[in-house]
């Protein structure tokens, strides 16, 4: 398996010769700030469990506002589930460095993605990593991939509230907010309330909740059944006194899509679905 690595000596330096430790990390912290300066709003999506859809969300929301016309970066922090590539059909894409840093993968227009998948000499290849490699590599992916100008870079984070979480929110000390996937099954309700909870320790505000997979429509005849219940979303939302942003509804046609790697909010525009994420995503456009 590939790793991204770091260079011993800093181009920064007049000299050639290595830098110490104390000014690698005051360089490092100069790229940081750098990059971050030039993206204006920071947003990622969490859930408290797996299985409830959140990187179908943050992959479609990032296509609702790229549609919109804004540059997005979609950074994909689900180190040891990296399935962004897969649902945006660029599997087997691959970092290029041109000598002013990585630079992410472009797929669609307004639209860029870094993800751990790209240094993967196979799509089977696991990633066997400890938490201050995994914070090494998060942190690399802001300071050194080359993102340009972002209107908005959402992070996709690995279910609960672990070490990829924690690193993004202490490498980017400013979270715009924090957009929390459930279900509206009780036990994903339970997990989500602690996402919310995460959020806050850390001042990151909630953009909202959003209830994922909030029935099913029959793609013959168009009747709605609540196989998961309904509601739930909503109702944690207010518990906690967080907005809630909607529900999105479970279609047939999305599993097959995101297979297939097509956003299906760019797939079928006119779909209930997209139309719930043009909502999510003109709420984003306020903060």
């Amino acid at each position: 398996m590939a790793t991204c690595g770091t260079e011993a000596s800093c181009s920064q330096c007049e000299s050639s010769e290595t830098c110490s430790q104390d000014e690698q990390k005051r360089h490092e912290e100069e790229r940081l700030h750098a990059q971050l300066g030039l993206i204006e709003h920071t947003l990622v999506v969490m859930s408290g469990k797996g299985g409830v859809g959140k990187t179908t969300v943050a992959t479609n929301l990032a296509m609702a506002l790229a549609q919109r016309g804004h540059r997005v970066g979609l950074l994909d922090a689900d180190i040891h589930g990296p399935n962004v590539p897969k649902m945006l059909g660029i599997e087997g894409a691959q970092f290029i460095n041109r000598g002013d840093g990585m630079r992410p993968v472009g797929c669609y227009p307004n639209l860029s993605v870094a993800s751990v998948a790209f240094l993967l000499e196979s799509q089977d290849d696991a990633v066997i990593w400890r938490g201050p490699l995994k914070h090494a590599v998060i942190r690399q992916f802001i300071s050194d991939v080359n993102w340009g100008e972002l209107e908005f870079l959402i992070v996709d984070l690995p279910p609960g509230t672990g070490d990829e979480p924690l690193s993004v929110a202490q490498t980017m000390k400013v979270v715009d907010g924090a957009i929390i996937v459930t279900t509206p099954q009780d036990v994903a309700l339970l997990d989500a309330r602690k996402s919310v909870t995460f959020a806050r320790k850390l001042n990151m505000p909630v953009v909202g909740i959003v209830e994922n997979m909030s029935g099913f429509i029959c793609p013959h005849c168009g009747q709605r059944t609540d196989i998961f219940k309904t509601g739930g979303g909503e109702q944690a939302a207010l518990a906690m006194n967080v907005p809630f942003l909607g529900r999105i509804p479970l279609e047939p046609g999305v599993v097959q899509h995101c297979d297939d790697g097509k956003p299906y909010v760019e797939k079928f525009p006119q779909s209930e679905m997209a139309h719930a994420f043009a909502a999510i995503a003109e709420r984003c456009e306020t903060l």
